[in-house]
C-alpha cells in the first residue's frame, strides 16, 4: 500500500524555518542549520537520506516552497531533491494558480489547484504507477513547507511523520505545529547521528 510520509527537518523549539523567511531566503535567519544533516558525511545521515529519497514515488510541495526551489538560486544538479542520491520522482504542487513559467523543466511537475486532498490523490496515482514500473513499493513524500504539512496532518492525510530534529534553537520562524494541533503518534524509530536525531512515527 502506498503510504503518505510527511518528511521535514525541525528545530528543538518546533520551527521548520528560522525567523523572517522570504523568497530569497526560504529558510529564514539561521534556518540553514536545520538541513546540515542532509549534506553531512555521517554514514547514518547518508543512509537515511538515500533510503527516504529512493522510496519516493511522488513528492508533494506547497506553492511557496515550489517558488523557492524553482527560483534562479534554487535547486540545481548538486542541491536538487535527494541531493543527487536518486533519480527524479514526479512532483505535485498545491497552488491556487499555476505558475506562468517553470525553470526546472527537466522535472515532472503537476500543479493542482483544487486543494490538498486532490494533490495527495494525484501524487498517490503517480507513486502507484512508479511502483508498478519499478516493481517496488514506493511512497508519496510530503516535503513541505511547514504549513502544507501541518494542513495535511490536521486533515488526516498523513500515514507517517518523519522528523529530522536539528540541535538548534531558532527562537522564531514557521512552526510545524501551530496552536491547537492535536495528534496521536506511535513511535517507530529513533536514530541519533552527529548532526540530527531522526524520528519516525505512525500517525494515528
Amino acid at each position: 500500500m502506498t503510504r503518505v510520509i510527511a518528511d521535514i527537518s525541525i528545530s528543538l523549539d518546533g520551527f521548520v524555518t528560522g525567523p523572517d523567511p522570504s523568497p530569497e531566503h526560504g529558510l529564514g535567519i539561521g534556518g540553514e542549520a536545520l538541513h546540515s544533516w542532509a549534506f553531512s558525511e555521517d554514514a547514518d545521515d547518508r543512509r537515511i537520506l538515500g533510503q527516504a529519497t529512493s522510496h519516493s514515488g511522488a513528492v508533494i510541495l506547497g506553492r511557496r516552497l515550489f517558488d523557492q526551489v524553482d527560483a534562479p538560486t534554487g535547486w540545481n544538479d548538486e542541491t536538487g531533491y535527494g541531493a543527487g542520491e536518486v533519480g527524479k520522482p514526479s512532483f505535485v504542487v498545491v497552488t491556487s494558480t499555476r505558475p506562468e513559467s517553470v525553470r526546472l523543466t527537466d522535472l515532472d511537475w503537476t500543479f493542482v489547484t483544487t486543494g490538498l486532498s486532490d494533490a495527495v490523490a494525484a501524487a498517490r496515482q503517480r507513486a502507484e504507477a512508479a511502483s508498478s514500473d519499478r516493481g517496488a513499493e514506493l511512497d508519496v513524500v510530503l516535503m513541505g513547507g511547514g504549513a502544507t504539512i501541518g494542513s495535511a496532518l490536521a486533515a488526516g492525510l498523513v500515514d507517517v511523520l518523519s522528523l529530522h530534529l536539528a540541535p538548534v534553537v531558532l527562537g522564531a520562524g514557521t512552526p510545524l505545529f501551530p496552536g491547537g494541533t492535536q495528534l496521536t503518534l506511535v513511535q517507530r524509530s529513533v536514530i541519533a547521528t552527529s548532526t540530527a536525531t531522526h524520528l519516525s512515527y505512525d500517525v494515528g
